[in-house]
C-alpha cells in the first residue's frame, strides 16, 4: 500500500525544488554575466585595436617611407644651429633662380616648374624647417638675430634660407620667386641682404594689411585653420592614411608626367603629422609674418638695383567667395602702390594661387623671359 505523504514532506519537497530552481536561475545568472562580460571586454579589445592600431602603424610606416621617398637629387644641409635643410637643384648655369614654396607647401609643388626652366638654367627649391623633408628639431639651438623672430614666421624663415644659401654655396646674386608666404620671405630677404637677390618675383603675394579686415580674419581663423588643425588630427590618428588607400583623399599634384615618387612622396607628407603640424603653424602665426614684412619694409627700403615682377591671376583663390577675392585684391593694388609702384605686373588669364602647378607652362613663359634678360646683361658686362 502507498503510505500518503504528510503536509510536512509536501513543505519539504517544494522546498527543494525551489532551492533547485534558485541554484539554476543563479547560474544562469552568473552565464549571463560571464557572456556580457566576455563581450564588453572583446568590445573593449575591438576599440584599443580600433583607436592604437592606425596610428602605431601610421607611425612604423612613415618611418620606413622617410628614407625611401627622400628625393634622389637633394641634398640635406647642415645649416648650423644643430638643423638641416633639404635642398633640390637642378639644370646649370646663371643666374640661378630660387623657388620658395606657397603657405604650408613643400618645394614637391615647384616640380612642373623646376622641370621646365631648369632647361636653361639652375633652379633650387627648398623645404622650409618643419615642412617636406626638413624635419625641425625638438631643441633648436638660437644665437643672434633669429631670437626674434618665431617659429613659422617669416623673420626666422628668411634666416633659415640665408644659412642654406650660404652652406649650398648658391651663387649669387640669384633669382629668387616666392608665392604667398613664400612672397613674404622673398620680399623680407630681398630687403635684408639686397646684394644676394638680383630679381624678385612675388606670385600672389600677401598684402600685410588684409588682415586687418574682420571678414578675411573670420575666415582664415574660423575656416581655414581650423579645417587644416582637423588634416592634422586625422593624420597623427591614422585617419589620412586610411582615406588615402580608400583614394577619398588625393594628392595635389597628379598626371601623366608625374612620377610615382612624387606621387608617394605627397601621400607621405598627407599622412605625416610633424608635416601638418607646420601647416598649422605657418597658417595661424602668417598675420605676424606679414607684420614683420611690414616693419622691415619702414626701416629698410628695397634696393633700386633689384627688379621686382608682381604675377598675379583671375582672383586669388577662384574656390573662395567674391567678397573674400575682392578684399585681397584691393589690398594687394594698394600695398604695390604703395612699396613697389615700379614693380612689373604680369597677369595670368584663368589662373589663380594653384598657377604654380595647375599654370605652371604659363608661369615658366615669364620667369624664362627674366631669366633670358639677366643672362643677356651678365654676357655684356
Amino acid at each position: 500500500m502507498l503510505r500518503k505523504r504528510t503536509d510536512n514532506q509536501s513543505a519539504v519537497g517544494q522546498a527543494r525544488t525551489e532551492q533547485k530552481k534558485a541554484v539554476n536561475g543563479s547560474a544562469s545568472k552568473c552565464e549571463s554575466k560571464s557572456t556580457c562580460w566576455s563581450a564588453l571586454t572583446l568590445l573593449g579589445k575591438i576599440l584599443l585595436l580600433i583607436i592604437i592600431g592606425p596610428p602605431f602603424l601610421n607611425y612604423a610606416s612613415l618611418q620606413r617611407e622617410g628614407q625611401m621617398l627622400l628625393p634622389k637629387e637633394g641634398n640635406s644641409i647642415d645649416i648650423g644651429l644643430g638643423q638641416n635643410m633639404l635642398i633640390t637643384c637642378k639644370g646649370k648655369g646663371n643666374p640661378v633662380v630660387v623657388l620658395d614654396a606657397p603657405t604650408g607647401m613643400s618645394s614637391d609643388i615647384w616640380f612642373h616648374v623646376q622641370e621646365t626652366l631648369s632647361a636653361t638654367t639652375k633652379v633650387c627649391t627648398y623645404d622650409r624647417v618643419g615642412l617636406g623633408f626638413s624635419k625641425r628639431v625638438l631643441q633648436n639651438e638660437t644665437i643672434g638675430m633669429e631670437k626674434l623672430w618665431q617659429m613659422s614666421t617669416t623673420g626666422r624663415m628668411v634666416d633659415d634660407l640665408h644659412r642654406l644659401v650660404k652652406a649650398a654655396d648658391i651663387a649669387t646674386p640669384f633669382i629668387l620667386v616666392g608665392s604667398e608666404i613664400g612672397s613674404l620671405n622673398g620680399r623680407f630677404y630681398s630687403h635684408v641682404h639686397h646684394t644676394q637677390v638680383s630679381d624678385l618675383v612675388l606670385i600672389d603675394p600677401i598684402p600685410e594689411d588684409v588682415f586687418e579686415e574682420e571678414q578675411w580674419q573670420q575666415y582664415w581663423y574660423t575656416q581655414l585653420v581650423p579645417s587644416l588643425q582637423m588634416m592634422h588630427f586625422s593624420s597623427a590618428t591614422g585617419l589620412s592614411r586610411f582615406l588615402i588607400i580608400l583614394g577619398l583623399m588625393k594628392p595635389i599634384i597628379h598626371g601623366e608626367k608625374v612620377s610615382e615618387d612624387l606621387l608617394q612622396r605627397q601621400k607621405y607628407l598627407l599622412s605625416n603629422p610633424a608635416h601638418q603640424s607646420s601647416v598649422v603653424d605657418e597658417h595661424f602665426f602668417l598675420n605676424e609674418s606679414a607684420s614683420q614684412v611690414r616693419e622691415i619694409s619702414r626701416f629698410k627700403p628695397l634696393s633700386s638695383k633689384t627688379s621686382v615682377t608682381v604675377i598675379t591671376g583671375d582672383s586669388y583663390d577662384e574656390q573662395l567667395p567674391a567678397h573674400l577675392n575682392q578684399v585681397i585684391a584691393r589690398h594687394q593694388a594698394q600695398f604695390l602702390e604703395q612699396s613697389y609702384p615700379q614693380a612689373e605686373r604680369v597677369y595670368i588669364h584663368g589662373a589663380d594661387r594653384r598657377m604654380i602647378y595647375k599654370k605652371a607652362s604659363a608661369l615658366c613663359e615669364h620667369l624664362w623671359k627674366l631669366v633670358s634678360q639677366r643672362q643677356s646683361r651678365q654676357q655684356s658686362q
